[in-house]
């Protein structure tokens, strides 16, 4: 069957890519307005595409990425399967500990700032109810790695680690975030991808870790992390992940991976 990548370039494509040929297969990867997306036969689809960091300056490419296009893909029909990358930030409207995929999602339409969340529940609406059952969405918690321009607070973080044992972070100990590893998000996509199945599936590691935590396996380490805030932010709601275990993926802690990476760098 074909394997199709949209957002073959991005942080999550990339990797996803990567591990696909490892497996023998040759995806395609089209670039951005290759008309011949809409007119070819696509097998399974990931996508990929998105914006993340600056989704707040660029609004309307945010739709487009997160909403139009994939609209465009499901109205062609032209795939088997297709795998809709998403957000676990759709969580943060509600005022829980804990969550899972059935509970009931909260926007404020009035806060500009919701235009990543609302798109991306857009897209997971038309995946989910357009798809002819060949639909399956899954919420991506904070992914990290430690290639070079890795995105993200952690990644960031690991990078530095490489050339300095004493770092100085702009965030608070106290900001606790779920962290999953991209090698966990890539094994979670294509096991989804083969789950008989339409669902919403969290892509985490189950687990809130605070920044004072991950500096601790920092210490263990022999190396120093200070940290110039003290908020005590409310946490994000804890995202479940009993169904992606049903798949057979269970992530890796993030401190587990965190240490394993510092012993392997060079003193």
């Amino acid at each position: 069957m074909a394997v199709t990548v949209v957002g073959a370039e991005g942080f999550v494509g990339r990797r996803l890519v990567q591990r696909l040929k490892a497996a023998g297969k040759a995806p395609w990867t089209p670039r951005k307005g290759d008309a011949d997306l809409l007119t070819r036969d696509l097998g399974v689809v990931y996508y990929c595409a998105g914006l993340t960091a600056d989704y707040d300056k660029r609004p309307f490419d945010t739709v487009e990425a997160h909403a139009s296009l994939v609209s465009e893909i499901l109205r062609s029909g032209r795939f088997e399967r297709i795998v809709y990358l998403s957000s676990t930030r759709l969580y943060d409207g509600l005022a829980k500990p804990a969550v899972d995929e059935t509970e009931p999602l909260v926007f404020d339409p009035r806060d500009p700032r919701r235009v990543y969340d609302l798109s991306k529940a857009l897209g997971e609406n038309l995946v989910m109810t357009r798809a002819d059952g060949r639909g399956r969405v899954a919420r991506l918690a904070n992914v990290y790695d430690w290639e070079d321009g890795a995105p993200g607070f952690l990644s960031e973080w690991l990078i530095r680690a490489r050339s300095a044992r004493d770092l100085t972070l702009d965030s608070s100990p106290a900001v606790a975030r779920d962290y999953i590893h991209l090698d966990d998000v890539v094994s979670a996509l294509i096991a989804i991808a083969a789950a008989e199945a339409p669902d919403i599936f969290n892509v985490a590691s189950g687990e809130l870790v605070t920044n004072g935590g991950i500096a601790e396996v920092f210490a263990a380490s022999g190396r120093r992390v200070r940290f110039t805030g003290d908020a005590r932010p409310t946490p994000p709601p804890n995202a479940a992940i009993a169904r992606l275990k049903a798949l057979g993926v269970t992530p890796r802690p993030v401190k587990d991976v965190v240490r394993a990476y510092l012993e392997g760098l060079r003193p």
